[in-house]
């Protein structure tokens, strides 16, 4: 994989590429430089789509983050060289990637880590096209041995930050393909630009033939089509012409076109007054009945990074700059609408803590009339007096106060959170370690649901129990959105002590699906072992504190156009 050499005196005799630089020895600085590097996997590179001036996008995109000590900073960047290992550009088969160069001496999870990764690749008609879920044969399969659209997002940036591309370009040409099949469920048509939830390879032994079966959602558990599956082909898209600065695959007609499809679906006008995205239960990561109907924050945070993305990605003809119109004004009202009404801070709180009801006109402070009484206990005791987090939902008289992982973490990498709220999600983390991380990171949701509101949410879901799956339970997978968060916010640290926790046990447990308890001490009752996203989650956090440059794969820089003038705290500071 590509190495940081360091030409400069740092932190002790550091001369001529005999060390490594690291997330940690640039704790707390200027980490905006680092998504304006390019990746160097091709020689001959074409022009990256990421690289366009910012005139031909038509709006802004300027890179600011809060930074202690950024002068040091520049000056030690300039003297940085990224150079291209000479593992980094071919094939590694089977072999453990490990760069000559390399000083860092791997930790024995990682070998193994990629042993199972490359063990769950899925072939069709001899070139891999992605990874299954899981390779947990002791238990009954269901659609774990499938390739799912929004789990292979981690194994796709693994093999992208070691040089593999070919496998991601495999991917999103083949589900693509899938894109364009004509979609029904009991004789109702989706929308042409869903994506498939999943799809799996079927081999015909009599013909010696090979065929993709898709799962739209008419197989799934619930019977729900996936509304993240677009946004997530659209995010890994740009990192990989991002990782390549190969901007060919995002200019193919074919890829233009299932962009633009995608775009139709989430972007049309009908009788919403928010600029959020009207959402089913279970469309998402959180794909069980959880009560997050409505705009929940995972899904608001990935269509605010998508549309970044594809304004990145789209071409300027005709059709193109008409989307693009529309992405600039909707990016506009979603990061205005998210940034003020879904934070919530000290401040914040107890502005709501003395809101008044039925208000009514344009001066209504309590906009969605939402009842004081409604405010649960556990929120008052679980905010910091420093810090703060996006909430899980908003609709009319109803918040949803729970902390959700993924939609913070990618609301920090798109850059839908600001630098001041950013810097608050990572104290809220820092502050309530033991409620978020534990003992195994990272709680997907929290706190748990119980009780008879358990009963009434998830339909007394089995699987869903307190602290477990999708109720409270601790996903490893998270791991590397917080280790992204944690590098683009200058808190490496952060990230360095849940890895080493999650070491102590992910190979020992062989790498289960999610873990249980309020401290995530248990497997999962019902958690596949062999997961492949608890395995490439692991990869990616590694490579990623070990070469910070992987960060502009995932992370886009703060457009300053986007920035409200907020009438209330970002961030309770002291």
């Amino acid at each position: 994989m590509a190495q940081l050499h360091v030409d400069v005196n740092l932190k002790g005799n550091t001369k001529n590429g005999d060390n490594v630089r690291t997330a940690d020895d640039i704790e707390e600085c200027d980490f905006s430089k680092l998504l304006d590097k390019p990746r160097p996997l091709n020689i001959d590179r074409q022009r990256s789509c990421d690289e366009r001036s910012l005139n031909e996008l038509s709006i802004g995109l300027s890179p600011h983050l809060s930074c202690r000590n950024s002068d040091a900073f520049s000056r030690i960047i300039d003297h940085i060289d990224y150079v291209h290992s000479p593992i980094a550009g071919r094939k590694s088969g089977f072999n453990t990637p490990r760069s000559h160069v390399n000083v860092f001496e791997p930790h024995p999870t990682v070998a193994e880590a990629w042993d199972a990764l490359r063990r769950s690749l899925v072939y069709f008609r001899g070139q891999p096209v992605g990874t299954i879920a899981a390779l947990d044969n002791s238990e009954e399969e269901l659609n774990y041995d499938q390739v799912f659209v929004r789990d292979f997002v981690p194994s796709a940036l693994a093999f992208l930050m070691n040089g593999e591309p070919e496998i991601v370009k495999n991917f999103i040409l083949k589900t693509l393909r899938l894109q364009s099949w004509e979609k029904k469920i009991d004789r109702f048509q989706l929308g042409e630009g869903v994506m498939p939830a999943s799809f799996k390879v079927l081999h015909d032994p009599v013909r010696n033939y090979e065929t993709l079966i898709a799962d739209f959602g008419e197989s799934a558990i619930g019977r729900v089509a996936p509304v993240d599956s677009g946004f997530w082909w659209i995010i890994l898209l740009r990192a990989y012409t991002r990782s390549t600065g190969d901007s060919s695959l995002a200019e193919m007609p074919e890829c233009q076109k299932g962009m633009r499809l995608i775009l139709s679906l989430c972007l049309s006008e009908g009788f919403d007054t928010f600029p959020t995205l009207l959402c089913a239960d279970g469309c998402c990561m959180i794909d069980r009945r959880m009560g997050v109907y409505g705009h929940p924050i995972e899904i608001q945070a990935l269509f605010f990074m998508a549309l970044r993305c594809a304004l990145l990605l789209l071409k300027q003809d005709n059709e193109g700059k008409e989307f693009i119109e529309r992405i600039s004004k909707r990016l506009h009202a979603l990061s205005y609408h998210i940034r003020s009404y879904f934070w919530l801070d000290l401040k914040q709180l107890n502005d709501i803590y003395r809101y008044k009801t039925e208000e009514y006109s344009h001066t209504a402070v309590n906009k969605f009339n939402v009842i004081p009484d409604s405010l649960p206990e556990w929120v008052f005791d679980f905010m910091p007096l420093r810090g703060g987090y996006f909430i899980g939902n908003v609709s009319p008289a109803r918040m949803d106060f729970r902390w959700f992982c993924l939609g913070n973490c990618i609301a920090i990498l798109s850059s839908l959170a600001t630098p001041e709220q950013s810097t608050a999600i990572m104290d809220l983390i820092e502050s309530r370690w033991e409620e978020l991380v534990g003992e195994m990171p990272l709680k997907v949701c929290y706190p748990a649901i119980e009780s008879h509101e358990w009963r009434i949410v998830t339909g007394c879901d089995p699987k869903n129990t307190r602290w477990s799956y999708h109720n409270g339970g601790s996903w490893p997978v998270l791991l590397w959105l917080l280790t992204a968060a944690c590098i683009k916010t200058g808190r490496p640290q952060i990230a360095r002590n849940a890895i080493e926790l999650a070491e102590t046990r992910l190979l020992k447990d062989n790498w289960p699906e999610y873990y249980d308890g309020k401290v995530g001490r248990y497997i999962g009752k019902q958690a596949r072992k062999f997961q492949t996203w608890s395995v490439a989650g692991y990869l990616v956090a590694k490579m990623m504190l070990e070469d910070p440059s992987h960060l502009g794969m995932v992370a886009l820089e703060e457009d300053k156009q986007m920035k409200p003038l907020m009438k209330r705290s970002n961030s309770w500071t002291f």
